[in-house]
């Protein structure tokens, strides 16, 4: 069973615990079901509580969720991560520019925006090819 089995389960069947293998068991992740689940802003008071509890119990997560959760179809929108990745080249070339530390200079990127960053490079001889491709990090 997958992590969207085992929410199909919890919000629309009601299966009882008692009622899978094992080997269904095996493939419960208790991690991924409160992810899925917290992404529901209905639910999030729900899974704050159940996160508490031992990830090893997994009938009793299981139960809990069934229980509480209304018998619905419901689609939890999955929320992505909006932070870029901090760009170490970039980061790197600003330190050496700046000559400070590269921790330092990943502070100051977010400051210099991208026109910032582009003015920066530009200055150092970097072609716009480049900077295009290192912006993009931004």
């Amino acid at each position: 069973m997958t992590v969207f089995d085992w929410l199909n389960e919890i919000t629309v069947k009601k299966t009882p615990p008692n009622d899978f293998t094992q080997e269904n068991w095996d493939d419960w992740n208790s991690y991924m079901v409160h992810r899925f689940l917290s992404m529901n802003i209905n639910y999030i008071d729900i899974v704050n509580f159940v996160q508490n509890i031992n990830p090893q119990n997994k009938k009793e997560i299981y139960t809990i969720y069934r229980e509480m959760i209304p018998k619905r179809k419901v689609w939890n929108k999955y929320i992505k991560n909006q932070n870029k990745k901090d760009s170490k080249e970039i980061a790197k070339i600003i330190a050496n520019k700046l000559s400070i530390g590269s921790d330092e200079a990943n502070s100051y990127i977010p400051m210099l925006g991208k026109e910032g960053v582009t003015e920066v490079l530009s200055d150092l001889g970097y072609e716009k090819k480049e900077i295009t491709k290192l912006i993009k990090t931004i």
